[in-house]
């Protein structure tokens, strides 16, 4: 009877071993699987935030041009406002003369 009931405790002893190894290797999965997916949450707001600054970027380009763009345009309007007014001095002077 003794020999009985050592076996059934070895057994009983190895398969909680083995339930035991079981549940440290799925602590493990699931740490990896944690980890993985916390790097790709920083690899995804990395990205973001390159989106963002590029687009940011973008964006201050744009103004830039506008900005170039209304000072050529107002250069231009300036200089046919100083031709105008030239034209209209040697007009009056002619007509002086």
């Amino acid at each position: 009877m003794g020999a009985k009931r050592n076996t059934k405790r070895k057994k009983c002893r190895e398969e909680e071993e083995e339930e035991e190894e079981q549940v440290v290797m799925l602590e493990e999965v699931v740490e990896k699987m944690e980890e993985e997916k916390e790097e790709k949450e920083e690899e995804e707001e990395e990205e973001d935030e390159e989106e963002e600054e590029e687009e940011e970027e973008e964006e201050e380009e744009e103004e830039e041009e506008e900005e170039e763009e209304e000072e050529e345009e107002e250069e231009e309007e300036e200089e046919e406002e100083e031709e105008e007014e030239e034209e209209e001095e040697e007009e009056e002077e002619e007509e002086e003369d």
